[in-house]
């Protein structure tokens, strides 16, 4: 009996890790601008995640046709802690644009991605 409940433990043990496991970190659900949208030179970038973002350990940097693109300090939304907002603090020019972001979370886990958009 002991011997099966040893079993029992070893299999399901690195199931339920990675079951609770892969939602451990910060996923974008989404921003604005959509990523892979066409818009008009856009005066922030929007981004919500799956979790509470600390903003002072967190990053966003916006890279597009003239190379990087002025932001202004990022902000935690004060309606909702797992938005950022990144004023942009330059006009963008027409072309192709790329946000990188790196989050800390409150429970301390750090997360990148990024995702494209183009000016008109």
């Amino acid at each position: 009996m002991k011997t099966r409940l040893t079993l029992l433990a070893a299999v399901t043990a690195p199931l339920l890790f990675a079951a609770f496991g892969a939602n451990a970190h910060a996923r974008l659900i989404k921003s604005d601008p959509k990523a892979g949208a066409t818009v008009a030179a856009p005066k922030q970038l929007r981004l919500w995640f799956s979790e509470t973002i600390v903003p002072g350990k967190s990053s966003v940097s916006l890279a597009g046709p003239g190379g990087a693109a002025a932001l202004g300090k990022l902000a935690v939304d004060p309606k909702n802690p797992r938005v950022v907002v990144a004023p942009i603090t330059s006009p963008l020019k027409p072309g192709a644009y790329k946000a990188t972001w790196s989050m800390t979370t409150a429970d301390t886990h750090t997360m990148g991605g990024g995702f494209g958009f183009k000016v008109k």
